[in-house]
């Protein structure tokens, strides 16, 4: 079991090193891990971090009937945490919150099916982390590279269906979506500041295209930022993660101020979901948040998922985007689903 002081330390000496390692930070930063690369167990833990993975290039099969059955928390449970979080917004406490909540889903795929068979830039699967349960991460979402002594952060705030008429103009111009993206923008601009110089937005809203298990097409908006770190910043990989944490895309702002708010809405444990997870290759870093996150409690699975909140956000849009993040991106798959 590791602390902030340990894992910060670990990754600063393996840094300094140039040895190649593999990282795990929850969301708390209660229970990090940080691994070489050849310590790491493929029985128990399988990464694929853009392409550079311990997992053997054979496929695990998938069952001939996929299933996939997400039951949402119900609309009041939603509007209960929504309402608390919301009157913060309004007494001025907080400017964006991202709340989020767990579905429980019932498939016919294993973890392990879903680590193989899902498009994601960043996948884990662990079957026995520290202090927590067994969990699948596919996530679209970059958080920090450094390489050549750039630093770039790439916050993901807004999803539209793309189904919806002129679906990238509405979001693109939806004053609610683009006042989130903007606070989201400012607040890493902010915290990359801490421990990099000349940060600047570098692409400002681009628009992502996701494919869930269902066939349908999600639109999503990112930021780059970048900026420039010293030039020790190897022997300070540590010191860096640490100072942007927790992301800022999966909190929202004045950040210690909206963690309380979101420990008290929520009510229960985030674990290592909306932590990050990261390699170093001996050269260049890359990391990312841990959403798309499929959790197994006792014998059911909890996909976490939410969105975030501004005093603009209309509940019934908030709670449909949370349901619409619950898939899985199979490629040339389309499951049974039902709500």
């Amino acid at each position: 079991m590791g602390s902030d002081k340990d894992f910060v330390q670990q990754m600063n000496e393996l840094g300094r090193q140039r040895t190649p390692f593999l990282f795990i930070i929850d969301y708390a930063m209660q229970h990090p891990v940080v691994l070489p690369l050849t310590e790491i167990n493929s029985r128990e833990l399988l990464y694929n971090i853009k392409g550079k993975t311990n997992a053997e290039v054979k496929l695990i099969a998938l069952p001939d009937n996929i299933t996939f059955q997400k039951k949402p928390v119900t609309l009041a449970q939603y509007t209960e945490a929504f309402n608390q979080v919301m009157q913060h917004l309004q007494a001025g406490n907080s400017f964006l919150i991202n709340l989020t909540l767990p579905t429980l889903v019932e498939t016919s795929l294993s973890l392990q099916q879903i680590f193989y068979h899902s498009t994601a830039a960043y996948k884990l699967w662990w079957s026995n982390p520290r202090n927590g349960n067994p969990f699948v991460v596919f996530s679209p979402e970059t958080f920090i590279t450094i390489h050549h002594g750039r630093i770039s952060a790439h916050p993901m705030k807004g999803t539209i269906d793309s189904a919806v008429p002129d679906a990238e103009q509405q979001l693109l111009n939806d004053p609610k979506e683009l006042a989130e993206h903007v606070t989201i923008v400012d607040l890493i601009r902010n915290d990359m500041s801490i421990i990099a110089t000349e940060v600047s937005v570098e692409r400002f809203r681009y628009i992502d295209y996701i494919t869930t298990h269902e066939g349908k097409t999600l639109l999503q908006a990112s930021t780059k930022i970048t900026g420039k770190l010293p030039g020790n910043y190897l022997e300070q990989l540590g010191t860096i993660i640490a100072a942007m944490l927790p992301a800022g895309s999966i909190c929202g702002a004045p950040k210690h101020k909206t963690l309380q708010i979101i420990r008290e809405a929520e009510k229960y444990d985030r674990g290592y979901y909306t932590g990050i997870v990261g390699i170093f290759d001996g050269a260049s870093l890359d990391s990312g948040v841990m959403i798309r996150f499929i959790e197994q409690q006792g014998g059911q699975y909890y996909f976490k998922s939410g969105g975030g909140i501004t005093a603009r956000s209309h509940l019934p849009s908030e709670y449909q985007e949370l349901t619409d993040k619950v898939y899985v991106p199979l490629t040339g798959k389309h499951q049974s689903t039902k709500r």
